[in-house]
């Protein structure tokens, strides 16, 4: 493949976990418009089904909607058996389901809002991709897509299980692209900056001039719209990408890691 034929998705499938709203509806539909078929998930089964149509009838692309609930361990598997049912083969994994229910701070902190964004932010990750990756070495490899923050690196008392939890993800991408290299499995991780979201808004509604403090730490003075993150999603999902494992790529205007 030559030219803009690397970026082709055609006859691939791709998994968008958390991909209902905001960055994962837009890595889904983006997707679909590279040709691959896409599995749109969270954990309504309603919203899911929802989603897929809309996509499927905007890009012609084959979508279908499986609900899954990735910080539940023991429901993942069903999961990944249900695409296979579906389609018989996973080539591309976005691991993008995440939480920030709420900002707490570290001396509020509980165990259980603890262990709760971290069974989502990075259990959910390990266990999707532990079960995918195997499937994608049989086939001849794959890309597994995991979505960090920059708050992994700048940390923030309000974020602090939030950004705690991307910051192991970005340790374990590393591992798993080690481990999986000889699979011909790429894993990376794409770390967004301030993007339009639902945790956004929320911070927006708890402290006044939180998008303009936010932006302000961008080069580019702005808060991105969901649909920037497409590009480099697309990118690392395809052969355009064939050399690029283990790493961590920013898209955020500019902040600093």
């Amino acid at each position: 493949m030559t030219g803009s034929d690397v970026f082709d998705l055609t006859g691939k499938v791709a998994i968008v976990t958390g991909s209902t709203k905001g960055i994962g509806r837009a890595a889904a539909q983006g997707l679909a418009e590279a040709g691959a078929s896409v599995v749109v998930s969270s954990r309504k089964q309603n919203l899911c089904d929802e989603v897929a149509a809309e996509l499927a009838a905007s890009t012609g692309s084959d979508v279908a909607g499986i609900a899954c609930h990735v910080g539940e361990w023991d429901e993942v598997p069903t999961f990944v058996d249900a695409v296979m049912a579906r389609f018989g083969r996973i080539d591309v994994l976005v691991n993008n389901a995440g939480i920030n229910p709420a900002r707490i701070t570290p001396q509020d902190m509980t165990l259980d809002y603890w262990r709760k964004v971290f069974s989502v932010n990075l259990e959910g990750p390990l266990r999707t991709s532990q079960l995918v990756a195997p499937i994608m070495r049989d086939q001849g490899g794959g890309s597994i897509v995991n979505i960090g923050t920059m708050a992994a690196y700048s940390g923030g008392g309000n974020i602090c299980a939030y950004g705690a939890s991307k910051a192991a993800l970005l340790n374990l991408t590393k591992s798993m692209a080690w481990e999986w290299a000889g699979w011909k499995v790429r894993v990376n991780l794409l770390s967004p900056g301030p993007f339009m979201s639902e945790m956004m808004a929320g911070g927006a509604a708890t402290q006044e001039g939180f998008l303009d403090l936010v932006a302000e730490g961008t080069f580019q003075k702005r808060v991105a719209d969901s649909a920037e993150i497409v590009g480099p999603i697309v990118y690392l999902s395809s052969d355009a990408s064939s050399f690029v494992t283990g790493d961590d790529i920013s898209v955020s205007g500019g902040m600093h890691k």
